[in-house]
Protein backbone atom coordinates (compact mmCIF):
# COMPACT_ATOMS: atom_id res chain seq x y z
CA UNK A 1 0.00 0.00 0.00
CA UNK A 2 1.75 3.56 -0.96
CA UNK A 3 1.14 5.78 1.69
CA UNK A 4 1.95 9.17 1.83
CA UNK A 5 1.68 11.76 4.75
CA UNK A 6 0.13 14.99 3.09
CA UNK A 7 -1.73 18.62 3.80
CA UNK A 8 -0.93 20.30 6.63
CA UNK A 9 1.58 17.88 9.01
CA UNK A 10 4.00 18.21 6.17
CA UNK A 11 3.42 22.04 5.41
CA UNK A 12 3.60 22.94 9.70
CA UNK A 13 6.84 20.24 10.17
CA UNK A 14 8.56 22.36 7.22
CA UNK A 15 7.65 25.75 8.77
CA UNK A 16 9.04 24.44 11.93
CA UNK A 17 5.60 23.66 13.62
CA UNK A 18 5.36 19.83 14.57
CA UNK A 19 3.69 17.48 16.70
CA UNK A 20 7.40 16.40 18.52
CA UNK A 21 9.92 18.19 19.51
CA UNK A 22 9.23 20.86 17.51
CA UNK A 23 6.29 21.62 18.58
CA UNK A 24 7.40 24.49 20.98
CA UNK A 25 8.57 26.56 18.33
CA UNK A 26 5.19 26.66 17.09
CA UNK A 27 3.17 27.27 20.14
CA UNK A 28 5.83 30.51 20.63
CA UNK A 29 4.45 31.60 17.52
CA UNK A 30 1.12 31.07 18.87
CA UNK A 31 0.32 28.20 15.61
CA UNK A 32 -0.59 24.87 16.75
CA UNK A 33 0.99 21.39 14.69
CA UNK A 34 -1.93 20.54 11.89
CA UNK A 35 -3.30 17.06 11.80
CA UNK A 36 -1.87 14.00 10.03
CA UNK A 37 -3.17 12.96 7.17
CA UNK A 38 -2.52 10.34 4.73
CA UNK A 39 -3.41 9.62 1.12
CA UNK A 40 -3.48 6.00 -0.14
CA UNK A 41 -2.55 5.71 -4.05
CA UNK A 42 -3.58 2.74 -6.03
CA UNK A 43 -5.80 1.07 -3.72
CA UNK A 44 -9.86 0.33 -3.88
CA UNK A 45 -11.98 0.45 -1.03
CA UNK A 46 -12.96 -3.28 -0.49
CA UNK A 47 -8.97 -3.27 -0.38
CA UNK A 48 -8.69 -1.07 2.86
CA UNK A 49 -11.45 -2.52 4.47
CA UNK A 50 -10.13 -5.85 3.91
CA UNK A 51 -6.40 -4.45 5.21
CA UNK A 52 -8.84 -3.39 8.62
CA UNK A 53 -9.15 0.32 7.94
CA UNK A 54 -12.35 1.72 9.24
CA UNK A 55 -15.16 4.06 6.66
CA UNK A 56 -16.05 7.36 7.33
CA UNK A 57 -16.24 9.12 4.06
CA UNK A 58 -19.63 9.83 2.99
CA UNK A 59 -18.82 12.42 0.02
CA UNK A 60 -15.73 10.13 -0.77
CA UNK A 61 -13.52 6.87 0.10
CA UNK A 62 -12.03 8.38 3.68
CA UNK A 63 -10.79 5.61 5.99
CA UNK A 64 -9.53 5.11 9.74
CA UNK A 65 -6.50 3.40 10.50
CA UNK A 66 -6.92 0.43 12.76
CA UNK A 67 -4.38 1.41 15.38
CA UNK A 68 -3.86 5.27 15.01
CA UNK A 69 -7.32 6.16 14.07
CA UNK A 70 -5.33 8.66 12.06
CA UNK A 71 -7.30 9.88 8.32
CA UNK A 72 -6.27 7.87 4.73
CA UNK A 73 -7.90 9.02 1.80
CA UNK A 74 -7.86 7.41 -1.36
CA UNK A 75 -6.03 9.51 -3.72
CA UNK A 76 -8.86 11.19 -5.86
CA UNK A 77 -9.78 14.10 -8.44
CA UNK A 78 -12.40 16.51 -8.26
CA UNK A 79 -14.39 18.17 -11.52
CA UNK A 80 -17.03 20.90 -10.65
CA UNK A 81 -20.52 20.21 -11.34
CA UNK A 82 -22.55 22.65 -10.01
CA UNK A 83 -22.36 25.83 -7.39
CA UNK A 84 -20.65 25.98 -4.38
CA UNK A 85 -17.65 24.09 -2.39
CA UNK A 86 -20.31 20.66 -2.32
CA UNK A 87 -20.88 20.74 -6.44
CA UNK A 88 -17.97 18.26 -7.47
CA UNK A 89 -17.91 14.87 -8.40
CA UNK A 90 -15.45 12.69 -6.81
CA UNK A 91 -12.94 10.33 -8.99
CA UNK A 92 -11.38 7.91 -6.41
CA UNK A 93 -10.20 5.34 -9.23
CA UNK A 94 -7.16 3.35 -8.56
CA UNK A 95 -5.29 4.62 -11.29
CA UNK A 96 -5.74 8.55 -9.96
CA UNK A 97 -1.88 9.45 -9.26
CA UNK A 98 -0.31 11.18 -6.28
CA UNK A 99 0.39 14.48 -8.41
CA UNK A 100 -2.82 14.57 -9.70
CA UNK A 101 -4.47 14.06 -6.18
CA UNK A 102 -1.90 17.20 -4.95
CA UNK A 103 -3.49 19.20 -7.73
CA UNK A 104 -6.72 19.65 -6.53
CA UNK A 105 -5.81 21.07 -3.56
CA UNK A 106 -6.36 24.69 -2.97
CA UNK A 107 -2.52 26.02 -1.88
CA UNK A 108 1.04 25.02 -2.75
CA UNK A 109 1.92 24.99 0.31
CA UNK A 110 -0.91 22.31 1.41
CA UNK A 111 0.13 20.36 -1.64
CA UNK A 112 3.05 18.71 -0.58
CA UNK A 113 3.12 14.85 -0.05
CA UNK A 114 5.94 13.17 2.05
CA UNK A 115 6.62 9.77 1.65
CA UNK A 116 7.28 7.10 5.00
CA UNK A 117 11.01 7.14 3.66
CA UNK A 118 10.48 11.32 3.99
CA UNK A 119 11.09 12.04 0.50
CA UNK A 120 9.29 14.84 -0.09
CA UNK A 121 6.73 15.03 -3.97
CA UNK A 122 6.46 18.35 -4.53
CA UNK A 123 5.35 18.99 -7.98
CA UNK A 124 3.90 22.76 -7.57
CA UNK A 125 6.23 24.44 -5.68
CA UNK A 126 5.16 24.13 -2.52
CA UNK A 127 8.62 24.08 -0.62
CA UNK A 128 9.54 27.51 -2.43
CA UNK A 129 6.52 29.34 -1.46
CA UNK A 130 6.98 27.92 2.27
CA UNK A 131 10.72 29.54 1.92
CA UNK A 132 8.89 32.37 0.77
CA UNK A 133 6.45 32.67 2.70
CA UNK A 134 3.67 33.13 0.27
CA UNK A 135 0.10 31.99 -0.25
CA UNK A 136 -0.26 30.66 -3.70
CA UNK A 137 -2.64 28.77 -5.19
CA UNK A 138 -2.42 25.37 -7.26
CA UNK A 139 -4.03 26.03 -10.55
CA UNK A 140 -7.26 27.63 -12.47
CA UNK A 141 -9.14 25.21 -10.83
CA UNK A 142 -8.80 27.21 -7.04
CA UNK A 143 -12.13 29.18 -8.52
CA UNK A 144 -14.81 26.26 -8.92
CA UNK A 145 -14.83 26.60 -5.15
CA UNK A 146 -15.94 29.74 -3.03
CA UNK A 147 -15.12 28.22 0.70
CA UNK A 148 -11.21 28.35 -0.36
CA UNK A 149 -11.38 32.33 -0.32
CA UNK A 150 -12.00 32.37 3.63
CA UNK A 151 -9.39 29.41 3.92
CA UNK A 152 -7.53 32.19 2.28
CA UNK A 153 -7.88 34.57 5.40
CA UNK A 154 -8.12 31.95 7.34
CA UNK A 155 -4.48 30.92 7.28
CA UNK A 156 -3.24 34.35 6.48
CA UNK A 157 -4.51 34.62 10.17
CA UNK A 158 -2.87 31.68 11.07
CA UNK A 159 0.68 32.44 9.00
CA UNK A 160 0.52 36.32 9.36
CA UNK A 161 3.05 36.24 12.63
CA UNK A 162 5.67 34.25 9.85
CA UNK A 163 5.24 36.79 7.29
CA UNK A 164 3.07 34.93 5.18
CA UNK A 165 1.86 37.17 2.31
CA UNK A 166 -1.09 36.19 -0.61
CA UNK A 167 0.25 36.35 -3.92
CA UNK A 168 -1.43 38.21 -6.38
CA UNK A 169 -2.54 36.45 -8.92
CA UNK A 170 -4.22 34.75 -6.00
CA UNK A 171 -5.46 37.66 -4.64
CA UNK A 172 -6.79 38.56 -8.13
CA UNK A 173 -8.93 34.82 -8.55
CA UNK A 174 -10.26 35.72 -4.61
CA UNK A 175 -11.38 39.44 -5.82
CA UNK A 176 -13.06 37.39 -8.98
CA UNK A 177 -14.85 34.92 -7.19
CA UNK A 178 -15.76 37.25 -4.95
CA UNK A 179 -17.71 39.09 -7.68
CA UNK A 180 -19.15 37.00 -9.47
CA UNK A 181 -21.69 36.18 -6.23
CA UNK A 182 -20.14 32.91 -6.09
CA UNK A 183 -19.77 32.76 -2.36
CA UNK A 184 -23.60 33.36 -1.82
CA UNK A 185 -23.39 29.32 -2.31
CA UNK A 186 -21.77 29.12 1.03
CA UNK A 187 -23.54 27.51 3.71
CA UNK A 188 -24.11 29.19 7.06
CA UNK A 189 -22.19 26.81 9.30
CA UNK A 190 -19.14 26.62 6.84
CA UNK A 191 -18.91 30.60 7.35
CA UNK A 192 -18.97 30.67 10.78
CA UNK A 193 -16.53 27.91 10.96
CA UNK A 194 -14.21 29.60 8.88
CA UNK A 195 -14.64 33.01 11.48
CA UNK A 196 -14.31 30.76 14.39
CA UNK A 197 -10.89 29.31 13.42
CA UNK A 198 -9.54 32.48 12.49
CA UNK A 199 -10.66 34.52 15.64
CA UNK A 200 -8.62 31.44 17.33
CA UNK A 201 -5.28 32.48 15.74
CA UNK A 202 -3.09 35.01 17.28
CA UNK A 203 -3.94 37.62 14.45
CA UNK A 204 -7.46 37.83 13.01
CA UNK A 205 -6.76 40.97 11.74
CA UNK A 206 -5.33 39.01 9.11
CA UNK A 207 -8.49 37.58 8.14
CA UNK A 208 -10.57 40.82 7.84
CA UNK A 209 -7.99 42.76 6.27
CA UNK A 210 -7.62 39.60 3.84
CA UNK A 211 -11.33 39.58 3.09
CA UNK A 212 -11.31 42.77 2.57
CA UNK A 213 -8.90 43.03 0.23
CA UNK A 214 -10.66 40.17 -1.87
CA UNK A 215 -14.10 41.66 -1.67
CA UNK A 216 -15.37 38.83 0.53
CA UNK A 217 -16.13 40.51 3.39
CA UNK A 218 -18.76 43.05 2.02
CA UNK A 219 -20.42 39.31 0.81
CA UNK A 220 -19.71 37.41 4.45
CA UNK A 221 -19.81 39.68 6.94
CA UNK A 222 -21.54 42.88 5.47
CA UNK A 223 -22.19 44.27 8.94
CA UNK A 224 -18.14 43.92 10.00
CA UNK A 225 -17.11 45.45 6.25
CA UNK A 226 -19.39 48.85 7.14
CA UNK A 227 -17.07 49.73 9.45
CA UNK A 228 -14.44 50.23 7.25
CA UNK A 229 -13.91 54.56 6.48
CA UNK A 230 -16.34 55.29 9.50
CA UNK A 231 -14.30 58.03 11.49
CA UNK A 232 -14.47 58.21 15.70
CA UNK A 233 -12.90 61.15 17.55
CA UNK A 234 -9.29 60.90 17.39
CA UNK A 235 -8.79 62.14 21.25
CA UNK A 236 -9.96 58.59 22.02
CA UNK A 237 -9.02 56.93 18.85
CA UNK A 238 -6.24 57.63 17.36
CA UNK A 239 -6.62 55.34 14.55
CA UNK A 240 -9.85 57.35 13.67
CA UNK A 241 -10.94 54.45 11.45
CA UNK A 242 -13.08 51.97 12.78
CA UNK A 243 -12.61 48.89 10.77
CA UNK A 244 -9.01 49.26 11.91
CA UNK A 245 -10.20 49.92 15.59
CA UNK A 246 -11.94 46.20 15.00
CA UNK A 247 -8.92 45.21 13.85
CA UNK A 248 -6.45 46.26 16.86
CA UNK A 249 -9.28 44.97 19.55
CA UNK A 250 -9.74 41.46 17.77
CA UNK A 251 -5.99 41.16 18.25
CA UNK A 252 -5.99 42.82 21.68
CA UNK A 253 -8.34 39.57 22.70
CA UNK A 254 -6.61 37.58 20.86
CA UNK A 255 -3.36 38.27 23.11
CA UNK A 256 -5.68 38.39 26.21
CA UNK A 257 -7.61 35.01 25.62
CA UNK A 258 -5.61 33.29 23.33
CA UNK A 259 -7.94 30.66 21.62
CA UNK A 260 -11.00 31.83 22.97
CA UNK A 261 -13.52 32.43 20.26
CA UNK A 262 -16.21 33.48 22.10
CA UNK A 263 -13.99 36.76 23.21
CA UNK A 264 -12.83 37.14 20.05
CA UNK A 265 -16.69 37.29 18.68
CA UNK A 266 -17.77 39.55 20.72
CA UNK A 267 -14.61 41.92 20.30
CA UNK A 268 -15.52 41.66 16.52
CA UNK A 269 -18.62 42.57 16.99
CA UNK A 270 -19.10 45.07 19.60
CA UNK A 271 -19.09 48.02 17.56
CA UNK A 272 -21.32 47.54 14.79
CA UNK A 273 -23.91 50.05 15.49
CA UNK A 274 -20.77 52.65 14.26
CA UNK A 275 -21.77 51.67 11.04
CA UNK A 276 -25.64 53.15 11.62
CA UNK A 277 -24.47 56.57 13.07
CA UNK A 278 -25.92 59.01 10.59
CA UNK A 279 -23.21 61.40 8.77
CA UNK A 280 -24.49 64.54 10.40
CA UNK A 281 -23.78 63.05 14.04
CA UNK A 282 -20.04 62.31 13.02
CA UNK A 283 -17.37 61.62 14.14
CA UNK A 284 -19.30 60.71 17.21
CA UNK A 285 -21.54 57.74 17.72
CA UNK A 286 -24.19 58.37 20.52
CA UNK A 287 -26.37 55.13 21.38
CA UNK A 288 -23.58 53.02 19.36
CA UNK A 289 -24.02 50.51 21.67
CA UNK A 290 -28.16 50.47 21.13
CA UNK A 291 -27.98 50.73 17.37
CA UNK A 292 -25.20 47.81 16.73
CA UNK A 293 -28.04 44.95 18.51
CA UNK A 294 -30.40 44.82 15.57
CA UNK A 295 -26.98 43.97 12.74
CA UNK A 296 -25.38 42.03 15.66
CA UNK A 297 -28.93 39.95 15.37
CA UNK A 298 -29.12 39.72 11.83
CA UNK A 299 -25.09 38.53 11.52
CA UNK A 300 -25.75 36.22 14.23
CA UNK A 301 -28.77 34.50 12.63
CA UNK A 302 -27.48 34.68 9.07
CA UNK A 303 -24.34 32.45 9.98
CA UNK A 304 -26.12 30.28 12.46
CA UNK A 305 -23.77 31.71 15.79
CA UNK A 306 -24.07 29.16 18.54
CA UNK A 307 -26.13 31.64 21.44
CA UNK A 308 -23.13 31.08 23.82
CA UNK A 309 -21.16 33.32 21.78
CA UNK A 310 -24.39 35.14 20.76
CA UNK A 311 -25.69 36.27 23.98
CA UNK A 312 -21.96 37.20 25.04
CA UNK A 313 -21.61 39.33 22.04
CA UNK A 314 -25.11 41.08 22.76
CA UNK A 315 -23.80 41.85 26.29
CA UNK A 316 -20.63 43.30 25.16
CA UNK A 317 -22.46 45.79 22.29
CA UNK A 318 -24.82 47.30 25.18
CA UNK A 319 -22.83 47.26 28.21
CA UNK A 320 -19.05 48.25 27.30
CA UNK A 321 -19.35 51.81 27.58
CA UNK A 322 -21.24 51.34 31.05
CA UNK A 323 -18.04 49.26 31.96
CA UNK A 324 -15.62 51.87 30.65
CA UNK A 325 -17.40 54.39 32.30
CA UNK A 326 -18.09 52.09 35.94
CA UNK A 327 -16.63 54.60 38.53
CA UNK A 328 -19.29 56.63 37.53
CA UNK A 329 -21.85 54.52 37.69
CA UNK A 330 -24.61 54.45 40.97
CA UNK A 331 -24.44 51.04 42.80
CA UNK A 332 -27.73 50.38 41.71
CA UNK A 333 -26.66 51.09 38.22
CA UNK A 334 -23.59 48.34 38.45
CA UNK A 335 -26.16 45.99 40.48
CA UNK A 336 -28.49 46.32 37.00
CA UNK A 337 -25.69 46.11 34.76
CA UNK A 338 -25.08 42.92 36.83
CA UNK A 339 -28.57 41.68 36.67
CA UNK A 340 -29.15 42.53 33.01
CA UNK A 341 -25.96 40.08 32.33
CA UNK A 342 -27.68 36.82 34.48
CA UNK A 343 -24.37 37.59 36.19
CA UNK A 344 -25.83 35.51 39.53
CA UNK A 345 -27.11 32.61 38.11
CA UNK A 346 -23.92 32.79 35.04
CA UNK A 347 -21.17 34.38 36.95
CA UNK A 348 -18.59 33.24 34.56
CA UNK A 349 -19.96 35.96 32.28
CA UNK A 350 -18.85 39.10 33.86
CA UNK A 351 -14.95 37.69 33.47
CA UNK A 352 -15.37 37.25 29.84
CA UNK A 353 -17.16 40.71 29.60
CA UNK A 354 -14.56 42.51 31.21
CA UNK A 355 -11.99 40.96 28.75
CA UNK A 356 -13.98 42.20 25.74
CA UNK A 357 -13.85 45.50 27.60
CA UNK A 358 -10.19 45.43 27.60
CA UNK A 359 -9.90 44.40 24.51
CA UNK A 360 -11.85 47.24 23.24
CA UNK A 361 -10.11 49.62 25.58
CA UNK A 362 -6.50 48.19 24.50
CA UNK A 363 -7.24 48.11 20.83
CA UNK A 364 -6.21 51.55 19.71
CA UNK A 365 -3.28 52.88 18.39
CA UNK A 366 -1.03 53.86 20.83
CA UNK A 367 -2.92 52.49 23.83
CA UNK A 368 -1.70 48.62 23.39
CA UNK A 369 -0.28 48.69 27.17
CA UNK A 370 -2.50 50.98 29.02
CA UNK A 371 -3.82 49.57 31.93
CA UNK A 372 -7.82 48.60 32.61
CA UNK A 373 -8.70 49.48 35.96
CA UNK A 374 -12.20 48.59 35.28
CA UNK A 375 -12.02 45.09 34.14
CA UNK A 376 -10.52 44.19 38.03
CA UNK A 377 -12.86 46.32 39.90
CA UNK A 378 -16.10 44.87 37.80
CA UNK A 379 -14.68 41.55 39.18
CA UNK A 380 -14.83 42.76 42.58
CA UNK A 381 -17.76 44.02 42.60
CA UNK A 382 -19.69 41.23 40.94
CA UNK A 383 -18.36 39.21 43.96
CA UNK A 384 -19.17 41.70 46.40
CA UNK A 385 -22.67 41.41 44.91
CA UNK A 386 -22.24 37.31 44.77
CA UNK A 387 -21.35 36.76 48.70
CA UNK A 388 -25.25 37.79 49.10
CA UNK A 389 -27.16 34.85 49.56
CA UNK A 390 -31.14 34.28 49.47
CA UNK A 391 -31.22 31.99 52.62
CA UNK A 392 -29.71 34.67 54.59
CA UNK A 393 -32.73 36.79 54.16
CA UNK A 394 -35.06 33.68 55.13
CA UNK A 395 -35.28 35.05 58.67
CA UNK A 396 -37.12 37.90 57.49
CA UNK A 397 -40.21 35.51 56.23
CA UNK A 398 -39.94 37.09 52.46
CA UNK A 399 -41.47 35.79 49.29
CA UNK A 400 -42.25 36.22 45.78
CA UNK A 401 -41.34 40.13 44.51
CA UNK A 402 -40.61 41.41 48.18
CA UNK A 403 -37.86 38.86 48.26
CA UNK A 404 -36.43 39.49 45.14
CA UNK A 405 -36.46 42.95 45.84
CA UNK A 406 -34.58 42.67 49.28
CA UNK A 407 -31.94 40.69 47.49
CA UNK A 408 -31.81 43.29 44.83
CA UNK A 409 -31.01 45.86 47.79
CA UNK A 410 -28.69 43.81 50.08
CA UNK A 411 -26.51 43.46 46.70
CA UNK A 412 -26.77 46.81 46.17
CA UNK A 413 -25.91 47.39 49.97
CA UNK A 414 -22.67 44.89 48.86
CA UNK A 415 -21.58 46.76 46.00
CA UNK A 416 -21.69 50.11 48.37
CA UNK A 417 -19.27 48.87 50.57
CA UNK A 418 -16.83 47.05 48.38
CA UNK A 419 -16.10 50.56 46.90
CA UNK A 420 -15.81 51.98 50.34
CA UNK A 421 -13.55 49.26 51.13
CA UNK A 422 -11.79 50.62 47.98
CA UNK A 423 -12.11 53.97 48.13
CA UNK A 424 -10.26 53.94 51.79
CA UNK A 425 -7.64 51.60 50.32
Amino acid sequence: MKTYLVGGAVRDRLLGIAHDADKASGEAAGIAPGDRDFVVVGETPEAMLAAGFKPVGRDFPVFLHPDTSEEYALARTERKSGRGYRGFVVDADPDVTLEEDLQRRDFTVNAIAQAADGTLVDPYGGVRDIEARVLRHVGPAFVEDPLRVLRAARFMARFAPLGFRVAPETLALMRTMSASGELDALVPERVWQELARALRTRTPSAFLRTLRESGALAAVLPEVDALYGVPQRAEYHPEVDTGIHVELVCDMAARLAPGDDAIGFAALTHDLGKALTPADELPRHVMHEERGLAPLRALCERTKVPSAYRELATMACREHLNVHRLRELRDDTVHDLLARCDAFRKPERIAQLALVCEADKRGRTGLEDEPYLQGPELLRLHAAACAVRAVDLADRGLEGPALGEAIRQARIAAIRRARKMSDAG
